[in-house]
């Protein structure tokens, strides 16, 4: 029987065959086919399992995947995460303040989605938090990213204030929700369908920083062929399997001017010549980009 993985708890699975739930578990042997992923199964996986009794099976086989969001693991050293798999695109929610979203962080997640070809939103919640000084500087993040070709949306899901438009945007997808926990992924969802009852945390006074309501991966059925993967808050998002030389490939406005520079192996950083340094200098390229993908290349634990 084929169906998809809608939660994932880390040793179950709940597997979606037709319109019937199973409890799933990992043929044993299934656990050894990459030792450098921790979980083998991921949310949004189409998998092939074999019933035990009337509410529980064992997951044979995972179907070839289309694309899946991967990341470093924060607790095996040397090991991969995936996030999701067999998905339309991402939505990566953010907030300008309590909790502050980095630069870096946007940048790393937009890398990542770039790897494997999968569209990308930047959701920035909480609207209405925001001052004049952080509106302005809202407006400047979004003409940054909106010229290198991401759509990005200002929404407030304490007040619904375009909620409207995050809804249009998710409709006939399966989307990845992603960010850092107190973003407010878990009251989007609760408000896109009030059925889902996702539980809401605080954002601590002092430290500006959310605490982890979402434990486990789960996708969920919003509208019909409309599906949310909702994660749990990620604090840091470490790069997977992406070299020094490919990485420049997944900034937009680098892979303009592939073959433009002095040098066929140009890495963007000193070579004279460079298209994109000369670029960034005319005032084309926003000078936080290049922060940023200089970072990812100074991250030894990316060089692999």
């Amino acid at each position: 029987m084929k169906g998809r993985v809608f939660k994932s708890t880390g040793s179950w699975y709940s597997v979606k065959v037709g319109d019937t739930f199973y409890n799933c578990r990992l043929r044993g042997k299934m656990r050894l086919y990459d030792e450098k992923v921790t979980n083998p199964v991921a949310v949004g996986d189409w998998v092939e399992i074999q019933l035990e009794n009337d509410e529980e099976g064992i997951i044979q086989e995972v179907v070839e995947r289309t694309n899946y969001v991967i990341r470093k693991s924060t607790r095996k050293k040397r090991h991969s995460h995936i996030l999701a798999a067999n998905i339309d695109q991402a939505a990566l929610i953010i907030t300008l303040a309590f909790p502050r979203t980095s630069l870096g962080f946007i940048d790393r997640f937009l890398v990542a989605c770039e790897s494997f070809r999968i569209p990308a939103i930047l959701v920035f919640n909480k609207s209405d938090l925001l001052d004049e000084e952080a509106l302005t500087y809202f407006e400047d993040l979004k003409f940054d990213y909106e010229s290198i070709g991401y759509k990005v949306l200002l929404v407030s899901a304490e007040s619904g204030d375009n909620m409207d438009l995050l809804e249009d945007s998710l409709k006939g997808k399966t989307t990845l929700f992603s960010g850092h926990s107190g973003v407010g992924k878990s009251t989007m969802l609760n408000l896109l369908s009030p059925e889902i009852e996702q539980r809401v945390g605080e954002v601590s006074d002092a430290v500006g920083k959310g605490t982890h309501t979402t434990t486990f991966a789960e996708m969920f059925e919003i509208a019909k062929d409309t599906y949310v993967i909702d994660t749990p808050g990620i604090k840091e998002l470490g790069l997977w399997d992406i070299g020094d030389e490919e990485l420049s490939h997944y900034f937009p406005e680098m892979r303009e001017f592939i073959g433009e520079c002095k040098f066929n192996n140009c890495t963007h950083i000193h070579e004279p010549g460079c298209a994109f340094r000369e670029a960034m200098e005319r005032g084309e390229i926003a000078p936080s980009r290049y922060e940023n993908y200089l970072s990812m290349l100074a991250d030894d634990d990316n060089r692999r």
